[in-house]
């Protein structure tokens, strides 16, 4: 077994807030096997290197021998974390918690070891659901409103006036209960769940259990540089991006947040990430892109991806672009398509709104070529290239 001190090296590496390092190394010392939990909100089904972040940090602990517990909130996704909000959340059905939950699970085992010894899947529906009116007012009386104010985005909420639902003070009350009911030795989350995971720990010594300590890990800055990465602001890297558009995300990462990325996505020595990232900033994009790569597609060609970016920088069309064929539905009288409706039918915009915004903002290439009508009706009687940016492309077709 690694020793207790090893082992706290390799966990902290990335980290923001360890409480307390001397509670790790004490349970890590017994030589049990710890029960590591990370609650996941199954609002959003897609997952992207945000959420990678804490993933392969739960990957560590299983390197490590211990058992991480990926616990699906799928019933306090009913009330909506309001954490970091700063208006109420909306809330989500049982249902369609757990039909998210699904795809969250699938693109968890892209990172952790899907291994029984050193994986447990929960739902907190489990213990969640069967308490009564008379338990939640037991559990309630265990934590103060004073003390669940002092959390930084109620606190900013009350004194702007912003209204604050009863329920959503519940939400870290919850939570915490989750902990109690798991039994965790130890519970991950980003930063702005230090104080719902610190409620749990405070919740664990009233039932009297062994406190958890609690590790968090920073919220990865998005592709604009400057918010969290988040798919609805498009600053974000799918975890189920194919191997050439993750090397065409990675290439495209601000300077400064190299030491970030390279921190918490990939194992290399901090002080050849150091060497890196002060040598020639394009090779260091590269070896970034690499080493992301061919961790979450072990088995791709990297080289080939790294070509294709290449091609496409240089401002070539790639070869290998698949074929959407265009419903006849969608063919005017004269056998014409319109160019919002083929940049909408390529996956190059959402809606035909967000298409002409693109078009008109000299966005978008027809076979190389800038093209600015939004008002135009294309044939297809030969295959059409469409291109938003330097690395979105659609091949159409009739």
């Amino acid at each position: 077994m690694i020793p207790a001190q090893q082992q706290i090296e390799i966990l902290k590496r990335g980290a923001v807030d360890l409480i307390s390092e001397e509670d790790l190394k004490r349970k890590i010392e017994t030589g049990k096997q710890l029960r590591v939990k990370l609650g996941a909100d199954p609002t959003r089904p897609d997952l992207h290197l945000g959420h990678a972040v804490i993933l392969k940090k739960m990957r560590q602990f299983q390197e490590l021998g211990h058992k991480v517990i990926m616990l699906i909130g799928d019933f306090t996704a009913m009330i909506g974390d309001p954490s970091g909000k700063s208006k109420t959340r909306p809330a989500l059905t049982i249902e369609e918690t757990r039909q998210n939950a699904h795809s969250y699970l699938e693109q968890c085992k892209l990172i952790l070891k899907d291994d029984p010894e050193v994986l447990e899947l929960r739902f907190n529906s489990e213990w969640l659901e069967p308490l009564n009116y008379a338990d939640v007012i037991r559990l309630a009386s265990r934590y103060t409103v004073a003390r669940i104010l002092e959390r930084d985005d109620f606190s900013k909420r009350l004194s702007n006036g912003t209204p604050i639902s009863l329920h959503e003070l519940l939400y870290p009350l919850t939570q915490g209960y989750d902990s109690v009911a798991l039994e965790s030795d130890v519970e991950l989350g980003g930063t702005d769940q230090l104080f719902n995971n610190l409620v749990g720990r405070t919740l664990q010594g009233q039932y009297e259990q062994e406190p958890q300590v609690v590790l968090t890990m920073p919220l990865l800055v998005g592709l604009d540089g400057v918010e969290k990465m988040s798919k609805s602001l498009d600053n974000y890297i799918g975890l189920t991006d194919s191997p050439e558009v993750m090397f065409a995300k990675l290439m495209k990462v601000p300077d400064n947040l190299m030491e970030n990325y390279f921190t918490l996505l990939t194992d290399l020595p901090l002080d050849q990430i150091q060497q890196t990232i002060s040598g020639h900033p394009v090779e260091a994009h590269r070896i970034l892109a690499r080493n992301v790569c061919q961790w979450l597609h072990p088995d791709a060609d990297i080289v080939y991806a790294e070509q294709r970016y290449d091609e496409v920088a240089k401002g070539g069309i790639p070869d290998d672009l698949q074929t959407t064929t265009v419903p006849e539905a969608d063919f005017n009288a004269e056998g014409k398509v319109g160019i919002l409706k083929l940049l909408v039918l390529g996956g190059l915009a959402t809606s035909n709104k967000e298409a002409r915004r693109f078009v008109e903002q000299k966005g978008i290439k027809l076979n190389g070529e800038t093209f600015t009508d939004p008002q135009a009706f294309l044939d297809l009687s030969e295959p059409l290239v469409l291109q938003r940016g330097k690395d979105k492309f659609a091949r159409l077709s009739r």
